[in-house]
């Protein structure tokens, strides 16, 4: 199915019947991606006295409960609510849900015992195009991203001076496939999520962060439709399906 989306007063096409998601799904157990030191999420059935919520267990349905943190298991995205004193909810911030993004891949640089993306990273690979939402892949780039034990290995993340960038080329949706933008252990600074967020000046309620995402590699770097939608939890942050499209 063909359909086309009017941007900045031009016409593009898209193909609805191949979508690129970028997602990584919850999975019960050990198997899942994890990060921020907590145990693997779960999905169990349902028990109450001599109920248990399986239909092979002699249940009519199948009836499961879930544990998980959005932050910690799942791709997820988050809005400034995410560090701020005052609720914010993801499910009230982000209104739309298409927006025209670059797909970039960067290798993190060397600082000290850090892995980190700059902003000359970005520039370089951004040049002059003008986007809604900026998707970063990093490489190397193996399918056990979607599995991973992050917790206390310092993965890479975003410097200050590339989220101030992205406020400079007017980037409202990041999206990456880390488990946090900023360092895992700085003290509580989060300069990049304060950074992209404009925490010290007027606050972009409207700018979203997307973690957790895995952009395979038969996706290539170039300009997409992204639609990103969230489960409506009235929560800072909320599992989400970021979805690309090829434009034709």
């Amino acid at each position: 199915m063909i359909a086309t989306l009017k941007y900045n007063s031009r016409n593009h096409k898209i193909d609805l019947s191949k979508p690129l998601d970028i997602s990584i799904p919850l999975r019960g157990g050990e198997g899942n991606v994890n990060a921020w030191y907590l145990n693997a999420p779960t999905i169990t059935p349902h028990q109450e006295d001599d109920f248990i919520g399986k239909v092979s267990e002699g249940a009519p349905v199948n009836f499961n409960d879930i544990w998980f943190n959005p932050h910690s298991h799942v791709t997820h995205t988050e809005c400034l609510g995410h560090i701020t004193e005052d609720f914010h909810s993801i499910n009230q911030n982000l209104k739309r849900f298409f927006f025209l993004a670059e797909v970039i891949t960067v290798a993190p640089e060397k600082r000290g015992e850090d892995f980190v993306i700059s902003a000359k990273q970005l520039k370089y690979a951004l040049g002059n195009k003008k986007r809604e939402a900026l998707v970063i892949r990093t490489i190397p780039n193996m399918n056990n991203k979607r599995s991973l034990q992050y917790s206390h290995t310092n993965p890479p993340y975003l410097l200050e001076e590339a989220a101030n960038y992205l406020i400079e080329k007017e980037v409202d949706h990041l999206l990456v496939d880390l488990p946090s933008v900023d360092k895992e252990k700085d003290d509580g600074a989060l300069l990049a999520h304060n950074a992209f967020w404009n925490m010290s000046g007027k606050p972009r309620t409207n700018a979203t962060i997307t973690e957790f995402i895995y952009v395979a590699n038969t996706i290539e770097d170039g300009c997409y439709f992204l639609n990103l939608h969230v489960a409506p939890f009235e929560n800072d942050a909320s599992p989400s399906r970021p979805v690309l499209y090829k434009i034709l």
